[in-house]
């Protein structure tokens, strides 16, 4: 696929870079058309590195290919991102007073735009008005996330993560995919995400470092595919997906709760959310102080529901559960066993049609934008491997599911 990346000047051009590596490492040719505002954070030369292609700026640059309309004509996909309140506004008027302005003007594919600004000045009303002109013209624009902006502002505006702007455009530029002749059409799927957190007082809690990255790719992959997604989210680090039911949760019985909830008629479960298997048998209500003397606390724990194992029972009872239900094992492996020896096991303890397993650790799994896994299958198949973005993984895991529910 042919994708032009338009990056205009805001602090968030830094992270285009990783946005650029995915597209990249997923085999696209990608045209980088920077601002000449953008250059002053990220330079021509970052952009050629990583493209492996020229990278221009202005209007009368390779002039002998009409390069202000070619781009844009050869493009089956153009993101701008990050899209600063002025880029829009320009785009909106339709002014071109540089490349980028050329191609948005010429280009007959999927556009994505990603705001990236201040709080105030994308909540503006000129913002808002010209925000409303782009999408009325079938230009998709990404709300911004919420959370810590340049210095010390917090609040919508935030760039959002390149792994969750990459499933957005991949989704775009499907326009024969439609979700009615997906794979997964009229299958309701529910998709858990991130942790659970086990409070042990009004301040502290027993978490883990699960971002919900892997969970959300796993709703805008089964979504994409056609499928009506509820997708249940714990502790994370990004948004959840856009166009799908939310329900947020804490701790794990709160996710057994909903799980529970929303199977109820659901055609498939993937537990891709990183359950705590211990909590305090005793919360205090009071923040938890130090000794005097300097000893320590003792907490104790208990086991917490096995929400996984819980399901498979239940829908044995004659329960309404989906007919496919998807774990996942996260494992570190040991002296006695591998990473998969250990999957192997689990998934014969819990009795789920298909489980899908990957290493994590400090660098590995939580918290990265790519994944490695190995799905392992009740039914004796092969086992089947996927690794890439975790955008990849999650289409992975989602055509096996298909298959499954197919079956």
């Amino acid at each position: 696929m042919r994708i032009v990346l338009g990056v205009t000047g805001g602090i968030a051009a830094y992270k285009s870079a990783l946005l650029l590596r995915l597209m990249t490492e997923a085999g696209h040719t990608v045209d980088v058309v920077p601002t000449p505002a953008a250059l002053g954070f990220v330079g021509k030369a970052t952009w050629e590195a990583l493209s492996g292609r020229p990278v221009r700026t202005d209007t009368f640059e390779a002039v002998e290919t009409v390069n202000h309309v070619r781009l844009g004509r050869e493009a089956e996909l153009v993101v701008v991102a990050p899209a600063t309140a002025d880029a829009m506004a320009r785009a909106a008027a339709g002014l071109a007073p540089d490349l980028l302005g050329n191609v948005l003007l010429t280009a007959t594919c999927p556009v994505l735009v990603v705001p990236a600004m201040h709080t105030e000045m994308w909540q503006n009303p000129a913002t808002v008005a010209n925000v409303a002109t782009l999408r009325s013209r079938g230009i998709t624009v990404m709300d911004p996330d919420s959370g810590r902006l340049t210095g010390q502002d917090t609040g919508p505006g935030r760039f959002p993560e390149p792994e969750r702007i990459w499933a957005e455009a991949q989704r775009l530029a499907r326009p024969t995919e439609s979700p009615e002749a997906g794979p997964l059409a009229g299958r309701t799927v529910v998709v858990t995400a991130g942790g659970t957190r086990e409070a042990l007082d009004p301040v502290r809690y027993l978490g883990n470092r699960s971002s919900g990255k892997q969970g959300v790719a796993l709703a805008q992959a089964a979504a994409a595919a056609g499928a009506t997604v509820r997708f249940i989210g714990g502790a994370m680090s990004v948004e959840p997906p856009a166009g799908t039911a939310v329900t947020r949760v804490e701790s794990t019985q709160e996710l057994h709760d909903a799980v529970m909830e929303q199977c109820a008629d659901a055609d498939a479960l993937i537990m891709a959310a990183a359950v705590a298997d211990f909590r305090p048998t005793e919360y205090a209500d009071a923040k938890i102080k130090k000794s005097e003397d300097g000893s320590s606390p003792v907490i104790h724990l208990e086991r917490t529901p096995d929400i996984l194992a819980g399901t498979v029972r239940a829908r044995a009872e004659g329960r309404p559960m989906p007919g496919v239900i998807v774990g996942f094992g996260a494992e570190t492996g040991d002296a006695e066993r591998s990473v998969l020896e250990h999957g192997a096991a689990k998934l014969a303890r819990k009795g789920c049609e298909m489980l899908v397993v990957n290493q994590v650790g400090r660098d590995l799994g939580f918290g990265q934008d790519v994944n490695e896994v190995t799905m392992l299958f009740a039914d004796g198949r092969d086992p089947v491997e996927a690794a890439g973005s975790k955008a990849d993984v999650a289409a992975a895991v989602v055509d096996q599911l298909a298959g499954l529910l197919r079956g």
